[in-house]
């Protein structure tokens, strides 16, 4: 024991541990984003829980509850947690594994073993208890490089968690602006149905008078119906949304039909959007940094099977005591004691070795190649929506001056028609148009909404920030 003792310090000390020590590749650095327009576009820090910005209690509890209960997040933080028990597992492996055992057993031996003794005297017990401890002395870094891997997939999947955050939140802000969106066209489908109905009573009137045609009759009731045709789609879809909402938020479909179906309009806009600067984008992106700690777990595993090339030494032992009776179990002279250097080199299955050695390069190449293509998404992703959101303000600006000048040609059509300087059809195809712009208005605004959630998803702001365990699910009742 005395040898062998400072032979393992020998080669604990002369330790080195095989395989590419990992560099984290250097991230690009652009200098700016090609549709940063700074009309609409400042390079303030992001806005950490955007959706507080639109000063809606109601959606910031949606999120809160969101973050909470929400079913894939859920599935996320169990993978997050069992990576962190993987971890701790195999840090396990850099130290001695110890384990204590006693026993008591009786035998007899044979006739043939014990000649010319009697059966009874061939009869015996023993009694033994003891400690034992292996380790495995990893001079080559094979345990080392396994613990390296391990923990640069927990950190991949904490990074997983905080990306799945970021599209769980936006599809759920989204959803609720769409649904707002939705029920603003039903408001303006159902008002332009009571004009509709006004214009037909009116219609009617000047027919019983004398004063009108059929014509104009059937041509102002083909005209509501068509409008009160599109109000059960919308509400179909209202309905959906609102499903969709409820079971984001880890709910049944159901759940909060009498939350949502109050009306709200859809948040105001702000004139400029703080994206940070161009350089600070990819550090922030959650999904770029679970590529890059992948590719560390596969350059970690090229040092695993490398180390499969060289001797593993283990170390083991037992300190023990072994007796006849139990009186003489941890007496002096029952003492046991062993300790063992062990050598395990499958020098001849080194074809297997470098076969495993080579998938593991494989893998490696293959995880650069992903973390620098999430690189490219990135920036992808932030500059179309970037070009979504400028375009759909632009678009936006216009509807709205589309819509008023709509509005007014209506209402003066219907005042000339009344005089009798034009026929109903000019009120007819008036009224068409009105209804037909803003339903695009609607339509318009709502696109401008989710635009702007769309760019909040791929700047990834603020995600650092947010809770990976689990908190206080949030109430209702006070929001708005």
């Amino acid at each position: 024991m005395r040898k062998l003792l400072p032979i393992s310090l020998s080669l604990l000390l002369t330790a080195c541990a095989v395989g590419p020590d990992y560099q984290s590749p250097e991230l690009p650095e652009p200098q700016s984003l090609v549709r940063a327009d700074t009309s609409l576009y400042a390079t303030e820090p992001v806005e950490a829980e955007f959706w507080q910005r639109f000063d809606d209690p109601l959606l910031t509890q949606l999120v809160d509850d969101t973050l909470v209960t929400n079913h894939d997040l859920r599935v996320a933080l169990a993978r997050y947690d069992r990576s962190r028990a993987l971890l701790r597992e195999s840090r396990q492996n850099l130290t001695p594994d110890i384990t204590a055992e006693a026993g008591i057993a009786n035998q007899r031996l044979s006739a043939d073993q014990m000649p010319g003794v009697s059966r009874a005297e061939r009869d015996g017990d023993s009694f033994d208890a003891g400690i034992s401890a292996f380790w495995e002395l990893d001079v080559f870094g094979r345990v080392r490089r396994s613990v390296e891997a391990q923990r640069a997939e927990s950190e991949a999947t904490a990074a997983d968690l905080r990306a799945l955050q970021v599209v769980v939140v936006a599809e759920l802000v989204d959803s609720y602006f769409q649904l707002r969106g939705l029920q603003e066209q039903l408001r303006v489908a159902r008002a332009n149905a009571d004009n509709q109905r006004e214009s037909l009573e009116l219609v009617d009137a000047r027919l019983a008078a004398g004063r009108g045609i059929e014509f104009d009759s059937v041509r102002a009731r083909a005209q509501l119906e068509t409008t009160l045709s599109r109000i059960p789609a919308l509400e179909g879809e209202i309905a959906a949304l609102t499903h969709r909402i409820a079971v984001l938020s880890g709910k049944e479909p159901g759940a909060l039909v009498t939350v949502l179906e109050a009306p709200a309009p859809l948040p105001a806009l702000p004139d400029r959007v703080a994206t940070g600067l161009p350089g600070e984008l990819l550090r922030r992106r959650p999904d770029i940094a679970a590529a890059e700690r992948r590719l560390e777990v596969a350059s970690a595993r090229i040092g695993v099977a490398t180390a499969d090339l060289y001797p593993r030494f283990t170390l083991s032992g037992l300190l023990g005591t072994h007796a006849a009776n139990t009186d003489d179990l941890f007496s002096r002279d029952s003492e046991t004691r062993l300790i063992a250097l062990g050598i395990d080199w499958s020098f001849l299955d080194i074809g297997r070795v470098r076969a495993r050695m080579a998938a593991a390069d494989a893998d490696a190449e293959a995880n650069l190649a992903r973390y620098e293509q999430a690189i490219l998404l990135a920036l992808e992703e932030t500059e179309t929506a970037m070009a979504r959101y400028a375009q759909a303000r632009r678009e936006r600006e216009h509807l709205q001056d589309a819509a008023e000048a709509s509005a007014e040609a209506a209402r003066q059509a219907r005042q000339r028609f009344e005089v009798g300087v034009v026929d109903f059809l000019q009120v007819i195809d008036a009224e068409r148009s009105r209804l037909e712009i803003e339903d695009s208005l609607a339509r318009s605004h709502t696109r401008t909404a989710t635009a702007l959630v769309g760019l909040y998803k791929a700047l990834a702001g603020g995600w650092e920030e947010m809770p990976v365990g689990t908190a206080e699910v949030p109430s209702y009742e006070d929001a708005g």
